[in-house]
This record gives C-alpha cells, sequence and structure tokens, in this order.
C-alpha cells in the first residue's frame, strides 16, 4: 500500500460519490483519480488498465461537456433511458472489443491477467459512456464490474484498491437507486407538464 495508492483511494471515492449526486464537479476529482491510476496501473503491469485510464480521461471532457450541456437546457443534470436492444447490442460490442483486446495484451505484452483486465476494461468503458448519457443501466454495470474487480485487486496485491472497488459496490448500488428515484421524479414532472 503506497502513498500514491492511498491518495487515489480517496480522490476515486470523492469523484464516484460526486457522480452519484450528480454533481458537476465529479468530472475534476474523477480526472484526478484516473492520472493517478494511470501511474499506478503501469507499475503493476495491469495494462488494460492503464490504458483504460487513458480512455476514462477521454469520456471524462465528453461527459464533462454533455452534462454541462444537458444542465444548461434543462437546468439540472436529468436522467435519460436505454432501450434494451442498445444495450444488449453495446455490451456484445464490449465483449468482443475486450476480447480482441485481451488477445493483443496476451500476444504482445507481459501484461498481467490480460484477457480479464482487457475484458474488465472494455465493460469499464461502457459503464463510463452510459454515465455520460445519464442512462441509469451504468450504475447496474458498476456493480457486476466492480465486483469483479475486487478480485483482481486481491490477487495483485492491490489491497487498498480492492477495498475501494468493494465500496464503489456500495457506491454503485446506492447510485442506482438514487438515479431511479430522480428518474421517477423527473419523469412524474414530465407527464403533468
Amino acid at each position: 500500500m503506497s502513498p500514491l495508492e492511498i491518495f487515489a483511494v480517496v480522490i476515486s471515492v470523492i469523484g464516484v460519490s460526486l457522480t452519484v449526486l450528480r454533481n458537476m464537479w465529479c468530472w475534476f476529482f474523477n480526472l484526478i483519480a484516473f492520472v493517478l491510476y494511470a501511474y499506478l496501473f503501469y507499475e503493476y503491469k495491469l495494462y488494460g488498465e492503464t490504458i483504460l485510464q487513458f480512455f476514462f480521461m477521454g469520456m471524462n471532457v465528453y461527459g464533462f461537456y454533455f452534462w454541462l450541456k444537458a444542465k444548461h437546457i434543462d437546468h439540472e443534470i436529468s436522467i435519460a433511458p436505454i432501450s434494451r436492444t442498445h444495450v444488449i447490442l453495446q455490451m456484445i460490442m464490449a465483449a468482443v472489443g475486450g476480447l480482441m483486446f485481451g488477445l493483443t495484451l496476451k500476444y504482445f505484452t507481459d501484461a498481467s491477467l490480460p484477457i480479464l483486465d482487457a475484458q474488465l476494461a472494455a465493460f469499464s468503458l461502457l459503464a463510463t459512456y452510459w454515465t455520460s448519457r445519464k442512462h441509469i443501466a451504468t450504475w447496474v454495470l458498476w456493480v457486476f464490474v466492480d465486483i469483479i474487480y475486487v478480485g483482481m485487486f486481491y490477487y495483485k496485491a492491490l489491497y487498498l484498491t480492492a477495498g475501494l472497488y468493494a465500496a464503489f459496490v456500495l457506491l454503485a448500488t446506492f447510485g442506482w437507486w438514487q438515479w431511479t428515484k430522480i428518474w421517477h421524479k423527473q419523469h412524474a414532472e414530465h407527464s403533468v407538464i
């Protein structure tokens, strides 16, 4: 457990908590966490996770822009629905992309746990995209992904990060409940108008 890992965990908890609360500052704290974890994961030869952090940085900018734009229009950040067809199609694309990335890591790098690392990276990207689009489904996906992350980080002796992801499971569950409650409220308000 390094000081870097401790700092990254604290910043990550703040970022995810602010995301659950639909607070715009989430994007700032999440960006710092991504930078810190990119370095940490590189040190542990989790290259899929390292590369994922760079994608997260890009998605972070996109998410900030999308939320800011929506906030200007609605004066609050509204929850958006997603169809089952889109969920299934996007999950298949994530699984195929993750497998291709995992095989690349397996055969061309000295990556640790390349297939698992790549699959988690692919589904994390999908969940981040769903977060940026304000889909409640993001929290369901994060619950499952974070449970698997706990095991992977524990196996890699990143115990504090494993604990962080265990906390993320709880935060994602709370986020799912919170966003569902907000969505019902917003939906009721829009049906009255």
